[in-house]
């Protein structure tokens, strides 16, 4: 890299038609997914120079675009090419991969109508994160079922990605104030929904179940459920109550960020020998196996890095 090259190696942007680094990246603040959270967004991740589910994704980024009626003015191949762009530029072989929308600046001034934003298209790679650490997710993480309700789906569809945090948030701080690595929550009716970027699942005999309502349809979590037959477990998406919660075998949760993390503790319920247990351990190893076998990856071309870009001056 000359003297005057940009500095992709903390991460790689694409904004406004334009590739920078990481920390030159930005929005206006008059654009509305800062002043009324109005966006949407996927994270995919790369792991050993490729893209896992990428496709998945994407499906699932054109369902939330839809859900929220955005236009990017981007397409699929577009998206896709972007978002190998942004890996090879940063160099990155393990990484965390967003792509973003947001509503955009209003083009009247003090306009409220949404119809008057020309929506964004934001795609970044970064280094590889993990929403449970992994020294945590070794001795099995320890959850908080928070007293806040998770925000209702007849208010907000949880199946549509949305930065909408506030319930999440405030359930993590309880549970950081009560001692615990984080939390999930239940929603008005008492049934478990998901946590804070992250599917939740639980055991009991040879049943692994996640739940039906108030969550994500998270890629990791479709992952599990499809290797459940492989390993002679049955998968079930279905209501999980509190109680169910409590009297189950394993515990466990999931998420683009992390994959297969085992959990140990949820509230003052410590599940088998207070450690992973052997399914959740058994699924978190099969999972990362099939990575390196090739299962759903996407390789990334990092010879873009060496084709053309238009970068900012």
């Amino acid at each position: 890299m000359s003297p005057s090259s940009p500095d992709y190696s903390k991460g790689a942007a694409y904004m406004n038609g334009i590739y920078v680094p990481i920390s030159e990246a930005k929005i206006p603040v008059g654009d509305w997914g800062f002043t009324h959270s109005d966006v949407t967004y996927d994270v995919v991740h790369v792991t050993d120079g490729g893209f896992f589910r990428l496709e998945d994704h994407l499906d699932r980024f054109h369902r939330s675009l839809e859900g929220y009626r955005l236009d990017p003015g981007v397409t699929r191949d577009e998206m896709r090419t972007i978002l190998g762009k942004v890996v090879a530029l940063s160099g990155l072989k393990d990484a965390f991969v967003a792509m973003v929308s947001t509503r955009g600046v209003p083009r009247v001034y003090g306009s409220r109508d949404p119809a008057d934003c020309d929506n964004t298209f934001i795609a970044y790679a970064v280094p590889w994160v993990d929403v449970i650490k992994p020294d945590v997710q070794e001795r099995g993480a320890h959850l908080l079922v928070a007293q806040v309700p998770r925000i209702s789906q007849n208010s907000l569809d949880p199946t549509l990605k949305n930065y909408m945090w506030r319930d999440f948030t405030r359930g993590m701080f309880e549970a950081k104030d009560k001692g615990f690595d984080t939390a999930i929550l239940l929603d008005s009716e008492g049934y478990l929904t998901e946590g804070a970027g992250f599917n939740v699942f639980i055991v009991k005999d040879n049943k692994v179940t996640t739940p039906d309502r108030g969550a994500l349809r998270g890629i990791t979590r479709l992952a599990v459920l499809d290797l459940c037959p492989e390993l002679g477990l049955e998968p079930v998406v279905g209501p999980i109550t509190f109680e169910d919660l409590m009297d189950a075998d394993e515990v466990f949760t999931t998420t683009t960020a992390g994959g297969v993390m085992p959990c140990a503790r949820v509230n003052e319920r410590i599940y088998g020998n207070d450690r992973p247990g052997p399914i959740s351990a058994k699924l978190k190893e099969t999972y990362w196996r099939k990575h390196k076998e090739g299962w759903h990856m996407t390789p990334v071309n990092y010879a873009d890095a060496d084709n053309p870009f238009k970068v900012a001056a």
